[in-house]
């Protein structure tokens, strides 16, 4: 069983890593405000492709390749 201190620890990693994807999300919405926000409503707000094209107004296509576009790009910006 993790300790108090392996606890913290975590806590920290988890942390650094939230702040992390939170700058790079920022980043990302500098550049693509819409491949930001159909990031938003995929992961954090737990939408269907289908959910999301119908919330922006645009086809399921579109927001597939989106979503692949800012997967992509997030993944990248997140590499050490």
């Amino acid at each position: 069983m993790p300790g108090p201190d392996d606890l913290a620890a975590l806590a920290a990693e988890r942390a650094a890593a939230d702040r992390e994807y939170n700058e790079a999300l920022t980043r990302l919405a500098r550049l693509d405000p819409e491949q930001a926000h159909i990031v938003e409503l995929r992961y954090f707000g737990g939408l269907t492709i289908e959910e999301t094209a119908e919330e922006i107004g645009s086809s399921p296509a579109t927001v597939k390749r989106q979503w692949a576009m800012a997967r992509a790009w997030l993944k990248r910006a997140l590499e050490p």
